[in-house]
């Protein structure tokens, strides 16, 4: 095969895939009416998608803010204004590190999970199985997993941004000499400058965190349900799975950083 047949084919790969996430999820928002029969089961997604990854986000949110306050503060201590550290704290985290964590351990532990999962029940007939039976794999299967995670994925950010900010007080008092009560002040001063209900950091932070949730959850599950080829078809759905949803968290990321401090101002 010549080198332009090679990357048509790969191309042509590519976009039939991106199609069906898209068909995915424009058909998971339209079956949205049918939630109320999968409230139990949107549960059940949410407390695995939420309680059971809050240890391992919080952790490392905590470092995450340590590790940010750390570097900011020892160039800020060359300029002697650490009296700043936590506003920069603050509105890194809330604004970009908070769902950025949160969004890349969702991936890593939920998304795959969904993707292994559904590749198990598509490679064992079992999503055949449900369309034979009348009942819709977007509606039984697909849905209550985008509503669960585009629910906790918001939540656990906002833990994060307080473990984070918690953390980066930590290592400005121990390690730089900041008091807890001036950086505390910072930090609240930041957030709340905007004098609206919701600083802007913070709801451009949280529709982030929403916007990843739909896009690992959607992901995950397409890839699970395009997956073939037995046991090998459903680790490469947990592989793409994960690459996809982190290549997204950063390009969708930007873009909402982009519109909201770029575009409209």
């Amino acid at each position: 095969m010549n080198p332009s047949a090679t990357v048509g084919r790969i191309v042509g790969t590519r976009a039939q895939d991106a199609g069906f996430v898209v068909d995915l999820l424009l058909r998971t928002v339209a079956a949205s009416p049918k939630l109320v029969r999968r409230v139990r089961f949107t549960l059940d997604m949410a407390f695995n998608a939420g309680v059971r990854s809050l240890p391992v986000t919080l952790v490392v949110a905590a470092f995450a803010g340590a590790i940010l306050a750390m570097q900011t503060g020892i160039e800020l201590r060359r300029f002697g204004d650490t009296a700043v550290l936590g506003t920069i704290t603050a509105l890194s985290m809330c604004r970009e590190m908070g769902p950025f964590i949160t969004g890349v351990i969702l991936a890593a532990t939920v998304g795959s999970a969904m993707a292994a999962e559904l590749g198990t029940m598509q490679v064992s007939d079992e999503v055949a199985a449900l369309e034979v039976m009348s009942v819709d794999p977007v509606d039984y299967l697909v849905l209550p997993r985008v509503v669960a995670l585009a629910v906790m994925c918001p939540t656990l950010t906002v833990l994060s941004n307080l473990i984070g900010i918690w953390g980066g007080s930590v290592i400005a008092e121990h390690n730089l000499g900041v008091s807890p009560d001036l950086y505390w002040i910072s930090a609240r001063e930041a957030l709340t400058s905007s004098g609206t209900m919701l600083p802007k950091e913070v709801y451009v932070g949280l529709l982030k965190a929403f916007v990843f949730g739909v896009a690992i959850a959607t992901v995950s599950c397409a890839s699970g349900l395009r997956a073939g080829g037995g046991a090998l078809g459903v680790g490469l759905a947990v592989q793409t799975a994960v690459r996809n949803s982190v290549i997204l968290i950063i390009v969708l990321g930007f873009i909402v950083t982009w519109f909201f401090y770029f575009l409209a101002g």
